[in-house]
């Protein structure tokens, strides 16, 4: 990943030395020339799955929510949210 590269790199541990820092454009070329294609999906695997684990349980704490309220009388499964005459009113 290009931001990795760029952010990663080591700071020299004298202060006499001098501080050459790559730009995007020359860690994108080191990546490509060294990895190729895919080394710039690099890590997107574990991005992917915690995406669907994060959507996957806000999906459902919001349907048990749902489900709840429903069973509790608070709101019916055709309840209006616009008012009591509905959208046409």
């Amino acid at each position: 990943c290009v931001r990795a590269g760029v952010q990663g790199q080591l700071i020299p541990p004298h202060a006499n030395e001098i501080i050459q820092k790559q730009g995007a454009y020359h860690v994108l070329k080191n990546l490509w020339l060294t990895k190729g294609f895919w080394g710039l999906y690099a890590g997107v695997g574990p991005s992917v799955a915690r995406a669907f684990l994060v959507s996957g349980s806000r999906f459902s704490s919001y349907e048990g929510v749902l489900w709840l309220c429903r069973w509790s009388g608070l709101t019916s499964a055709g309840e209006s949210k616009v008012g009591e005459e509905g959208p046409g009113a």
